[in-house]
């Protein structure tokens, strides 16, 4: 686990605010300033691993810049994507679930920053009440509505669809509209044959909704990408927006995209 307890290099460009993140950003001042000294900047490579099965879970993650793919591995190797986390949401609601463990595993999918709290000030700030336990509960219902969406759509819907869902989720949450991801990976996080997501992608490409060259796929038709997706990216994104987005939740009246 190289890289978890690093704080991020110095850079020329200013250090990512906190308030990126959209649970952090919605904290009113006298709930954020007693977090805001605890919180760490870190930054997160492209496929490190934040937590593995059955670990205790040490740290949340407020990704700023970073997304995070939550994926169960089986027995034999083999794994699939039941989430992605990104400056919507934080990383490791176990923490304030009541478990400190979890079966599934935490790798970053975009390499970028995110902010980390200690699983103890997590706790004690929820235990607390306020806006903070409210914002990170309904965050918990949406991520729960991506994970069953996703088991349905993996089980019912074509590769295409899913491969069309996965980038769009997966664009909302990343600032740049070109994704550095190889097929591989993106077949490990579907579950299906490295060879389907080829033909999917093919497709795709040929009809003028991505561009693909090896490691980069760049989303170059959106509308067009909704179009050959189902129904369950518009309703996770949906369920995201009306949760995260209520008066008494968040800053704004309508989270576009997550963010």
């Amino acid at each position: 686990m190289s890289g978890m307890n690093r704080m991020s290099p110095a850079i020329s460009r200013p250090a990512p605010d906190p308030r990126q993140n959209r649970l952090l950003a919605a904290l009113p001042p006298a709930e954020f300033a007693p977090l805001a000294g605890h919180l760490q900047c870190v930054a997160l490579p492209l496929g490190e691993m934040l937590y593995e099965p059955g670990q205790q879970l040490q740290h949340a993650y407020f990704p700023t810049t970073a997304v995070v793919s939550l994926h169960y591995v089986t027995e034999s190797g083999a794994s699939a994507e039941t989430a992605g986390v990104g400056n919507e949401g934080v990383v490791g609601i176990s923490l304030f679930m009541g478990g400190d463990t979890t079966p599934s595993s935490a790798m970053v999918q975009a390499a970028g920053h995110a902010w980390r709290l200690d699983r103890h000030r997590l706790k004690q700030a929820f235990d607390a009440g306020g806006l903070l336990q409210r914002l990170l509960l309904r965050y918990t219902q949406a991520l729960l509505t991506q994970m069953s969406q996703t088991a349905a759509c993996n089980r019912h819907h074509s590769v295409e669809q899913q491969l069309s869902r996965w980038l769009l989720l997966a664009l909302d949450r990343a600032p740049e509209r070109e994704l550095v991801i190889t097929q591989e990976l993106v077949a490990n996080m579907l579950g299906v044959r490295r060879e389907s997501v080829t033909e999917a992608a093919g497709t795709l490409q040929k009809i003028g909704c991505i561009r693909y060259r090896r490691g980069h796929i760049a989303v170059v038709d959106r509308v067009g990408l909704q179009t050959r997706s189902c129904e369950c990216y518009a309703v996770v994104k949906k369920e995201m927006d009306r949760l995260l987005s209520d008066s008494t939740c968040a800053p704004e009246p309508e989270l576009v995209g997550f963010i």
